[in-house]
């Protein structure tokens, strides 16, 4: 018998589908916090179940755990997930993946006062989230605030590094 779960087939960038990243920033009780989102659109060969099984694969092999626990890079230096920030834009790496979206003033300033962003990175699909199309704040609050996804995604602070030392 022949297995297609995640966790034997070797990982594909396109079984993630359409993958798209988003930052704002939001009240926090010590400031603005600068957040990113990174969803599927579910859009992918295996839909939004296989976007779902390829992300969290992904997440796994990149020491994201999913769930509640909020992993802080800016304690590990050698943490395999990156944030660059440039003329900006946010650009989010790892191994296998290279994401970027761009920022508003109100984001960079957050991120400048903090020295890092809090990254979400959703496995549940969020199709009627396309590209290029502006998200009602309200959809953003529902989608990102909902429990199953936040019950569902991987959460991390990444330090903001930029190419000017």
């Amino acid at each position: 018998m022949t297995s297609t779960s995640s966790e034997t087939r070797p990982f594909r960038a396109a079984d993630l589908g359409t993958l798209v990243v988003i930052a704002w920033s939001g009240d926090h009780p010590d400031g603005d916090m600068p957040f990113l989102l990174a969803y599927s659109l579910g859009d992918g060969e295996g839909g939004p179940e296989g976007s779902a099984a390829a992300i969290e694969q992904l997440l796994h092999s990149n020491d994201l755990p999913i769930g509640d626990t909020i992993t802080d890079a800016t304690r590990q230096p050698g943490f395999p997930v990156t944030l660059l920030v440039e003329a900006g834009q946010a650009v989010v790496n790892m191994p296998h993946l290279s994401a970027q979206c761009t920022v508003p003033p109100e984001w960079l300033a957050a991120v400048g006062k903090r020295g890092y962003a809090y990254f979400l990175f959703a496995t549940r699909a969020w199709p009627g989230a396309e590209p290029g199309k502006p998200v009602a704040p309200e959809a953003l609050a529902a989608f990102a605030g909902d429990e199953e996804t936040l019950n569902s995604a991987a959460h991390a602070l990444l330090p903001a590094r930029s190419l000017r030392g």
